[in-house]
């Protein structure tokens, strides 16, 4: 079992209460933080701030934990909505000494609008060559 450093004095009752509930399904899994990382979508740094309090744990991060875990993801989910609504939206100080700050998450579906992006400036340019090939050839007609 994982010896957990005390919660942020700052955490509210409903945060506090999910991230023990958290931390305890951690435990029964008997896995490691890196083992979590590579059996959900959330790296082991995450799991790291999630676990200890300094970060909300996002709703598919405990989606994703108590699938792993085989829990009722129900309850936990439930737990999440409470803490939800009362969780710090500032920054909170971490326990423990300062660590590099992460590279800045993109927003949702930014990638996919890079992409599309992308897409619609290649098909114009490839328009815009096949008319200006169109307009160079000379007609054969008329």
């Amino acid at each position: 079992m994982t010896r957990w450093r005390p919660l942020p004095d700052s955490l509210p009752r409903e945060a506090r209460h999910l991230v023990e509930q958290l931390r305890a399904l951690k435990d029964r899994t008997g896995l490691s933080l890196a083992e979590l990382a590579r059996r959900t979508a959330y790296s082991k740094s995450s799991w790291q701030r999630y676990l200890s309090g300094t970060k909300q744990p996002p709703r598919g991060a405990v989606h994703a934990l108590c699938r792993v875990a085989g829990a009722d993801q129900a309850r936990l989910l439930a737990l999440w909505d409470l803490a939800d609504a009362t969780w710090p939206r500032g920054a909170m100080v971490p326990a423990g000494p300062p660590e590099a700050a992460p590279p800045l998450p993109l927003p949702p579906g930014a990638e996919y609008r890079h992409w599309r992006t992308a897409a619609l400036v290649a098909f114009a340019v490839i328009v815009l060559l096949v008319a200006g090939l169109l307009w160079a050839l000379p007609s054969r007609g008329g």
